[in-house]
């Protein structure tokens, strides 16, 4: 993947990892798109920035993402890279019949959501020189939160749906995958400051030393998400729920 001169639409881009990878993209001399549910976050993620744009989008909302497709597609007909990295991430308890509500809303936005983008945008994508595809998955695809299994889950499929979108991309559209370990943003709360949990500007240094390879990384692994993402190929995959589970619960309590 070419690393300037794109234009780029990020998903979920007005805060997190999304935003900090609008702005260090931004900043390489690409048009960044940011594109939420919260104008104000998009406005205050583009302010000051020349050739960034801010565009309502409700990625859990189906009947709109073909109108969104055409429209940005319509304003920005160079478009080229689409960064999918909208996603909530909500505390479920297993041991218990409960509301499925965060369930039902885990997966509608995490993985229909980007499944429905990349569908509306994979044609124009296609004709498009430089053409790259990332989706933002996570560590958890590989070993799962046991408080969080749902988004734990939806990681696992967007990492198995990748890896089919990129054979069927092959030669049209550069498919790459993001896989964050735990980082200190917003997602969930108290987050941003949790003890252990790698600071966002670390993360995203890494993560853009790592874009400025050549060829790119069909994953892009920062250092800390390595204990995740080998976890089964090193035989240390139960060790690995354990630790991993251990380590997020002792985190969580320190901040209560």
């Amino acid at each position: 993947m070419k690393t300037s001169g794109n234009t780029i639409l990020v998903t979920g881009g007005g805060s997190g990892i999304g935003q900090a990878l609008a702005h260090r993209f931004h900043d390489l001399g690409n048009t960044v798109i940011v594109a939420g549910r919260r104008m104000e976050a998009l406005q205050q993620t583009i302010a000051g920035r020349p050739n960034m744009h801010a565009l309502a989008f409700d990625a859990d909302r189906g009947d709109v993402v073909e109108d969104f497709a055409r429209r940005v597609t319509s304003e920005h007909p160079a478009l080229n890279v689409l960064i999918n990295n909208a996603g909530i991430m909500r505390f479920e308890a297993l041991d218990q019949q409960r509301d499925l509500s965060d369930a039902e809303a885990t997966v509608t936005t995490n993985l229909l959501g980007p499944i429905r983008l990349t569908n509306a945008l994979v044609e124009h994508l296609g004709r498009q020189p430089d053409a790259a595809l990332i989706n933002v998955t996570s560590g958890l695809a590989f070993v799962p939160l046991v408080a969080t299994p749902t988004y734990s889950a939806t990681k696992a499929a967007m990492h198995s749906y990748t890896v089919a979108l990129r054979e069927a991309l092959k030669g049209m559209v550069e498919v790459i995958e993001l896989v964050p370990p735990a980082v200190q943003t917003d997602l969930t709360p108290g987050q941003s400051t949790r003890e252990g949990y790698l600071p966002l500007d670390d993360f995203i240094d890494e993560v853009m030393t790592l874009f400025q390879r050549q060829p790119t990384p069909r994953e892009i692994l920062v250092q800390r998400v390595a204990f995740q993402r080998n976890a089964e190929a090193e035989h240390r995959f139960d060790e690995a729920v354990t630790m991993l589970n251990e380590m997020a619960r002792t985190a969580r309590e320190a901040q209560t």
